[in-house]
């Protein structure tokens, strides 16, 4: 029976990367994704996963705080859903926790480095098949970094479609992606022969606990049920707006056409009008009354000057 454990369910993710004893799985995922020239050999987490906080459901932000040996900050998030202005979001954090460091009166020579990686359950940049970014603070024109700033990494996790069997061809982070988005669907036994990478296996032993445990599966399942109810409502929400917009795009498509239309004919009745006191003029002065059709080709504008032009020729012939 395949496992059921999302990586990404916020109990699950913090108890695999955010529990002190668990740390090698965090110091993994950092060292796949951010590449440093040095591996991160230790780290210590700031905010370790605690039971009691999931029991009071208190938890709305999903990440994991660390610092290693050299006093380089690390913050992990998982974000779900990809709304608007998520990508301000991600770069507002991502300087919180350069910003954090200091307390007032501190040297700004206490700075750290400060990486922030993003595993987005979405997609926020659809243009571009590109799945890692890496942003640092860089001149344009030079292209020198400013080191020891905020970096960001994000990660789109839908666009890595790679099969397992093209793992084999694949560096150390598509092994994790994979792991992050297909975990849930191995067999315990399969699943640690599938991912023997001592740090992923340090995180699907934790997954295969959570499935053993009752109180951890009951957890687990609690903030499922959380997270569905969440996009049912925000899925509610969109829908009534939708609904709510092509209501008031109807009533506002009526009410113009409407308003078109009381023009159209107030235009069209003043052209028949006018067509009317042309070919009166035209009798009343003796002269070849013009056709109904070929004075409707005529504008507005035309027709008033024709019949401005037939009413002085009147008042002249009555003054005579």
């Amino acid at each position: 029976m395949p496992l059921g454990i999302n990586p990404l369910n916020d109990f699950a993710f913090l108890k695999a990367f955010g529990t002190p004893e668990d740390r090698e799985s965090l110091i993994g995922l950092l060292n796949a994704v951010l590449k440093p020239k040095s591996p991160i050999a230790d780290v210590t987490i700031q905010n370790p996963f605690n039971y009691k906080d999931f029991q009071d459901d208190k938890l709305s932000i999903l990440d994991v705080k660390a610092v290693d040996v050299a006093r380089a900050w690390y913050d992990v998030e998982v974000q779900l859903e990809v709304l608007k202005g998520s990508e301000k979001r991600v770069v507002y954090y991502g300087c919180g926790l350069y910003l954090d460091q200091l307390r007032q009166g501190d040297d700004y020579a206490r700075l750290r480095p400060a990486f922030s990686v993003w595993l987005l359950d979405g997609v926020l940049w659809p243009e571009t098949p590109q799945l890692h970014h890496a942003f640092r603070l860089t001149d344009a024109a030079s292209g020198r970094v400013l080191d020891g700033t905020p970096a960001i990494h994000t990660l789109e996790l839908p666009k890595y479609n790679l099969k397992y069997a093209d793992l084999a061809s694949d560096d150390l982070l598509g092994w994790w992606l994979y792991w992050l988005r297909h975990a849930r669907e191995f067999e315990p036994d399969a699943l640690r022969e599938a991912f023997p990478q001592p740090a992923i296996c340090r995180a699907s032993e934790t997954l295969i606990r959570i499935s053993e445990i009752s109180e951890d599966k009951a957890m687990y399942d609690a903030r499922e049920k959380a997270i569905r109810d969440r996009n049912w409502q925000l899925a509610a929400a969109r829908q009534e707006g939708l609904e709510e917009g092509e209501i008031k795009g109807k009533i506002k498509g009526e009410i113009k056409g409407e308003i078109k239309g009381e023009i159209k004919g107030r235009i069209e009745g003043r052209i028949e009008g006018k067509i009317e006191m042309v070919r009166m003029l035209q009798g009343l002065l003796y002269m070849p009354v013009s056709d109904e059709k070929e004075l409707s080709t005529m504008g507005l504008e035309q027709l008033d000057a024709l019949t401005a032009g037939l009413q002085e020729k009147l008042r002249g012939r009555a003054t005579s």
